[in-house]
C-alpha cells in the first residue's frame, strides 16, 4: 500500500528504515509522556531484527506497518494489529513533527484506504489519558472513549508497579 496525502507520503515499512525508527524511538524516551508508553529497546541490533519482522510482514492485512514520510524523511510511523472485531493502532512521531497535523493526516488516510478493503470493522487504540495530545487526536479523528484500565511499564525502587490510567478508544466504520 502506498498512499499520497497533501504532505505526505505513506507506505509499508521497509527494512531499510530501521535507523529512522530507532531514532523515532530513541526521540520518544525524551518526551514527558515517555512513562506512558512501554519501553523499547533501542540498540540497533534489536531495532534491526525488529524492523526486519514490520518489513517481512509487507503484504500482510493481520500486521500492516507504515512509515510516514515528509520530503522523503520519516517522520513517524502508524501500525495497525488486527483484532477480533477490526484493528489496534499504535502511532509514534518525532517530536519535532508533532503538533502539525501529520499524524492525523496519515492516520486518516491509512483508516481510509483500508476502509475500502475492510469496509465494516471496529479501530481501536490506547493511550494514557494524562497524554492530551494523543487523546484529542484521538477524538480529533472520531475515536470514542469506551472504558479505561490501569496499566504499568515500570516498577518503583521497590519493584513495585507504577500504575497510569490508560484510555481504550474506539472508531466504527461502517
Amino acid at each position: 500500500m502506498f498512499l499520497k496525502t497533501e504532505r505526505l507520503t505513506i507506505r509499508r515499512i521497509r527494512m531499510g528504515d530501521w535507523e529512522s525508527i530507532q531514532r523515532i524511538w530513541n526521540d520518544q524516551k525524551k518526551s514527558v509522556y515517555a512513562c506512558f508508553d512501554k519501553p523499547k529497546d533501542t540498540r540497533s541490533e534489536v531495532v534491526r531484527k525488529r524492523i526486519e519482522k514490520w518489513a517481512f510482514l509487507e503484504t500482510s492485512m493481520e500486521h500492516m506497518f507504515f512509515s510516514v514520510c515528509l520530503d522523503g524523511i520519516t517522520i513517524g510511523y502508524v501500525a495497525f494489529n488486527q483484532g477480533r472485531d477490526g484493528y489496534e493502532i499504535g502511532y509514534c512521531f518525532l517530536s519535532k513533527y508533532q503538533g502539525k497535523g501529520y499524524a492525523r493526516e496519515s492516520i486518516f488516510a491509512l483508516i481510509c484506504a483500508i476502509q475500502k478493503l475492510q469496509p465494516s470493522m471496529v479501530i481501536t487504540a490506547r493511550t494514557a489519558l494524562k497524554n492530551i495530545p494523543s487523546v484529542k487526536l484521538l477524538q480529533s479523528l472520531g475515536f470514542k472513549i469506551i472504558g479505561t484500565e490501569k496499566v504499568s511499564f515500570y516498577h518503583d525502587d521497590e519493584g513495585k508497579d507504577i500504575y497510569f490510567e490508560g484510555g481504550i478508544f474506539e472508531m466504527d466504520i461502517h
